[in-house]
């Protein structure tokens, strides 16, 4: 779920600081990874957003949730990050912390992120070749691929990196095909 300019605004120094602790003790991938699996949790969960969203609900009991999600073996860093953002009150915008947090990372790494939707799952050999496609589009060190299946691009897959978008889908192209066509009529 996308942000608002103003939840952005207040994710960012948190994100930075959030940085800038994982710098100093050398977690940032740590943090990273950590990230990524609450990302895909909360993606997952409406349950999850609205339960933290929600003003009426006391922040003991958000603390409780999130100090389960974090469990036992979790980073202290992290835990005291998000009990944090409960005492501040702004553990609603905890998505806008995270993708900004990973976008940091990603830029940290010299990263790209691509955003894939495909007709299937990809195979390991299909991953490495959009991979590598878009290293030579991009000219970046490495990619992050976030991938997504959409049964209706019936074949092939859509690849969007920041404001480029290659649509390389059975879809796509029968657009194509038909635009052409009713044009040369």
């Amino acid at each position: 779920m996308k942000g608002s300019l103003l939840t952005d605004e207040i994710a960012e120094p948190y994100a930075q600081a959030l940085m800038s602790v994982a710098q100093a003790n050398d977690l940032t991938e740590q943090f990273g990874e950590d990230f990524r699996s609450l990302e895909a949790l909360l993606d997952s969960s409406r349950e999850l957003r609205e339960f933290l969203r929600n003003p009426v609900i006391g922040a003991e009991s958000k603390k409780g949730v999130l100090q389960r999600i974090v469990g036992e073996e979790g980073n202290a860093y992290l835990a005291n990050f998000l009990m944090l953002l409960v005492d501040k009150r702004r553990i609603s915008v905890l998505e806008s912390i995270v993708r900004e947090y990973l976008r940091q990372l990603r830029d940290l790494n010299q990263t790209v992120l691509a955003e894939v939707t495909a007709a299937s799952e990809l195979s390991d050999e299909q991953r490495q070749a959009v991979a590598d496609k878009v290293k030579a589009m991009t000219d970046a060190c490495s990619v992050e691929l976030k991938t997504q299946v959409d049964p209706a691009l019936l074949g092939g897959v859509i690849v969007k990196v920041g404001s480029q978008i290659l649509d390389a889908s059975l879809r796509g192209q029968l657009r194509r095909m038909s635009l052409r066509l009713s044009s040369a009529t």
